[in-house]
């Protein structure tokens, strides 16, 4: 999993501003909503307070049904499910839309990062979430028995069937490096589906701006402290260690694995991506931050993206 590195909409536009004479004119709303361990934000713009609590309702119960389906730690989300049935080596397991949906992308991506973002992550992430806790290196042994688990190839989609099965016992899944960038873009597709287009959704960072504010040309968004974009449908997602990481013996390890060594990634860099959907933000973000090297692979590989590494 990956920390979300700042990013914050600089609000040019005052709520309930309409334009002179129009009294039908939009008006801004802003909610918060807290999940997925982050603060979810939605901006949008609305005839009524009505119509936009009824869509800020009905997306904010979308993200906490993802919430449900994709946390790792919840024994019963089907996530964990998932992770278990490797135990007893099962056959297929038959998954849900938005499980087929999140693990094709995911395993897509991890193909293309060279497994720099993996989602088979589990074991490693159980390991240094108990470092960070107890103020201590994991186990070189432990490390080693975890790596053994980890591997996207171990994770298999049947190609025509929303079907998966986990070739590994012990393994277990952890969706943090995408699972937020899905749930922005699935509180984005309730917004539209409620006629509200000009929005923002910000998922503690993770963020995607659709259509521009009224009198706008587009939102304009600051990220890392110096740099504002002006963006119209586009997602961005930034990750960094600035908050999270261990010192141990001089060295200082974050948060975000290395899924390919099971280390906490050492360089300090903050990433930023520009993509067309948040999932796939997430994603990139979480892969390049674990392997900043594959920044010339990735925009060869990712021409609708854009990508930013700051130290």
């Amino acid at each position: 999993m990956r920390h979300i590195g700042h990013i914050a909409l600089i609000l040019t536009l005052l709520a309930g501003l309409s334009a002179p004479g129009d009294c039908q004119a939009p008006a801004r709303y802003e909610y918060q909503h807290r999940q997925m361990g982050t603060l979810f934000r939605l901006v949008l713009y609305a005839a009524d307070s009505a119509h936009a609590g009824r869509a800020a309702e009905a997306a904010f119960a979308r993200i906490d049904s993802l919430n449900a389906t994709f946390s790792d730690y919840r024994a019963e989300s089907e996530l964990s499910r998932l992770g278990a049935s490797s135990d007893s080596l099962q056959d297929w397991v038959v998954v849900s839309p938005d499980m087929e949906k999140v693990l094709r992308q995911a395993q897509s991506v991890s193909a293309r990062t060279d497994g720099a973002f993996d989602l088979t992550i589990g074991p490693l992430s159980r390991l240094w979430r108990r470092a960070f806790r107890q103020g201590e290196f994991p186990d070189s042994l432990a490390l080693e028995a975890a790596r053994e688990m980890v591997g996207y190839q171990k994770l298999e989609i049947h190609p025509e069937e929303p079907r998966v099965r986990l070739l590994r016992p012990g393994m277990r899944l952890d969706a943090g490096g995408i699972a937020k960038g899905f749930a922005v873009d699935e509180a984005m597709a309730v917004l539209r589906q409620h006629g509200l287009g000009a929005a923002l959704v910000d998922g503690g960072g993770d963020l995607l701006a659709g259509e521009a504010p009224p009198g706008e040309k587009a939102w304009k968004i600051e990220i890392a402290g110096d740099t504002v974009l002006a963006l119209c449908n586009r997602a961005v997602a930034t990750s960094g260690d600035t908050y999270r990481y261990l010192e141990w013996q001089g060295r200082r390890y974050s948060h975000i694995i290395d899924p390919r060594t099971g280390l906490g990634v050492a360089h300090g860099k903050q990433v930023t991506v520009l993509a067309p959907s948040c999932t796939l933000a997430d994603a990139l973000a979480s892969a390049l931050s674990a392997e900043p090297g594959l920044e010339e692979k990735l925009r060869a590989e990712f021409r609708d993206c854009c990508f930013r590494i700051c130290d």
